[in-house]
C-alpha cells in the first residue's frame, strides 16, 4: 500500500490586515504581516506539496489524480471527482479584516466557475474586546443594507460579537463576516477563494489605490437573517464534542489528556486531523506520524485502523466529509 498519512509544507500570505503571531504555531515566518498559513490547498497557484515520507515534494492535486477515491473516499470521489474539496488555513489578524461575504455554489459556478465558499472559524486567540462581525443587526433588509452601502455607514447596521478563546463560528455562504483586530483563528473551508468585499475601513493597499470593493456581488448573494445564536454552542469541557455537521463537512473537537484514542474507518472520506495544542502521534496501519501544534495532516480513505497516540494534553480538530 502506498498511501499514508500525509504532512505538507504550509505556504504563508502576505495580508494588509496580518499580525506576527503564527510563529506561536510552529510557523517559521520571517516576514512581516503574514495573516495567512495555508496549510492543506488544492488552490491553482498555492497546491501544498508533502512534507514527508516517499511522495516529499509531490503536489496534493497530483496525489489526487493518481489515486483519486482511495485518498479522497468512495462517497467523496462521486461527488467531487478530482477537485480536493477542503482548503485549511490559520489566520492571524492584527488588524480588522475588510468586512465581506463568499457566494454559494451555484452563484460561484455560474460567475467564477468555481465552488462557493463555506467556512467555520475556531478561535485560538482572542485579545481581550476583540471583536467580530457575523451577519446583521435585527430588522435589516436588502433596501436598508442598499442605503447603508450609500450613506456610508455600513458598520452600524453590522451585528458585532466579543469572541473568546474556543470559540466556535460557522459560516455558511451569503453570512456576511468579518475578523477583527487581535484574533486568530483555524479556519475550515470550501476550496474557494472568491471573496466579495463589503467595506474595508477606507484602507490602501501596498500600491497606494484603495481596495476593490464588490457592491452588487455582495447585494447579490448576502443573507439578511438575523441569526440568534451565530456561535456554536457546545461543551467546551467535554473530550469528544462534535461542533459542525454540514454538507461541506463535519468537524469533531478532540481534547484528549495521555490516552489513545481509536476513530472510526471512513471509507467514503478522508479525514484531516489540525493539531491546535499539545502534541501526538498518529498510527494507521501503514504507518505513524508525529504531529505538532499548528501541523494539520490529511489521512487518507483507504487507511483503516487510525489511533490518536497522546502522553500529554492535545486538542485536535478532526474534519471529514459525509
Amino acid at each position: 500500500m502506498s498511501l499514508y498519512p500525509l504532512l505538507f509544507e504550509p505556504t504563508f500570505h502576505y495580508r494588509i490586515w496580518g499580525g506576527n503571531k503564527l510563529k506561536y504555531f510552529g510557523k517559521n515566518i520571517t516576514e512581516s504581516k503574514i495573516g495567512e498559513s495555508w496549510e492543506i490547498s488544492t488552490v491553482p497557484g498555492y497546491i501544498s506539496l508533502v512534507a514527508n515520507g516517499k511522495y516529499k515534494g509531490t503536489n496534493l492535486q497530483d496525489l489526487v489524480f493518481k489515486y483519486k477515491e482511495e485518498l479522497l473516499g468512495t462517497q467523496v470521489y462521486q461527488k467531487y471527482g478530482d477537485q480536493f474539496p477542503l482548503l485549511i488555513k490559520f489566520l492571524d489578524a492584527d488588524q480588522p479584516l475588510s468586512v465581506q461575504v463568499h457566494p454559494n455554489d451555484d452563484y460561484a459556478q455560474k460567475h467564477h466557475n468555481s465552488f462557493g465558499k463555506t467556512e467555520m472559524w475556531y478561535i485560538l486567540d482572542a485579545e481581550k474586546d476583540a471583536e467580530i462581525i457575523i451577519g446583521f443587526e435585527k430588522g435589516i433588509n436588502k433596501e436598508l443594507y442598499a442605503k447603508s452601502i450609500k450613506n456610508g455607514n455600513v458598520e452600524n447596521i453590522l451585528r458585532k460579537i466579543h469572541p473568546e478563546k474556543d470559540d466556535v463560528f460557522y459560516i455558511p455562504s451569503g453570512r456576511v463576516h468579518a475578523m477583527g483586530k487581535g484574533i486568530t483563528l483555524a479556519e475550515i473551508q470550501q476550496t474557494s477563494d472568491i471573496t466579495y468585499r463589503i467595506y474595508d475601513y477606507n484602507r490602501i493597499d501596498i500600491n497606494g489605490e484603495p481596495r476593490k470593493l464588490h457592491t452588487q456581488q455582495a447585494m447579490d448573494v448576502a443573507d439578511f437573517s438575523y441569526i440568534e445564536n451565530p456561535n456554536v454552542i457546545y461543551n467546551k469541557k467535554e473530550e469528544n464534542t462534535l461542533l459542525v455537521n454540514s454538507p461541506y463537512f463535519t468537524t469533531t473537537r478532540y481534547n484528549i489528556s495521555a490516552k489513545n484514542q481509536k476513530l472510526e474507518d471512513l471509507p467514503q472520506s478522508f479525514r484531516i486531523l489540525i493539531c491546535l495544542e499539545g502534541e501526538c502521534n498518529i498510527l494507521s496501519n501503514t504507518s505513524i506520524v508525529q504531529i505538532y501544534k499548528g501541523q494539520s495532516l490529511l489521512i487518507p480513505a483507504i487507511l483503516k485502523n487510525i489511533e490518536i497516540i497522546s502522553h500529554t494534553h492535545t486538542k485536535l480538530l478532526e474534519v471529514h466529509i459525509e
